[in-house]
């Protein structure tokens, strides 16, 4: 069993850039892939961003330039990296670690606001 905790969720103004990071109490680096996703009020869930084991990323359209996923399975720490922000960024941050029998494992949660 894997616990995945968020953090670096706050307000910021469009345009500006906000730092999410993932601490997972065990090692990350045999996991098919981890990832960020999100969800806005009154929609579905989403991917943002993904890394595979092999470091092969893969981006939603929405942020691609603008979002940068990173890890570091030396610390078992998930980065996202998000700049360019806009209103429609605007959701709660979900960490994702997925097995190789796409069993995923979710963090809480950490929201971001994105308001003038």
């Amino acid at each position: 069993q894997v616990q995945l905790v968020e953090s670096g969720g706050g307000l910021v103004q469009p345009g500006g850039s906000l730092g999410l990071s993932c601490a997972a109490s065990g090692s990350i680096g045999s996991f098919r892939s981890t990832g960020w996703y999100r969800q806005a009020p009154g929609k579905q869930r989403e991917l943002v961003a993904s890394i595979t084991r092999d470091r092969i990323t893969n981006y939603a359209l929405s942020v691609k330039g603008r979002f940068t996923i990173s890890r570091d399975t030396g610390k078992n720490m998930v980065y996202l990296q998000m700049n360019s922000l806009t209103p429609e960024d605007t959701a709660l941050y979900y960490c994702n670690l997925r097995t190789w029998e796409f069993f995923d494992y979710w963090g809480q949660g950490t929201q971001v606001t994105v308001s003038s």
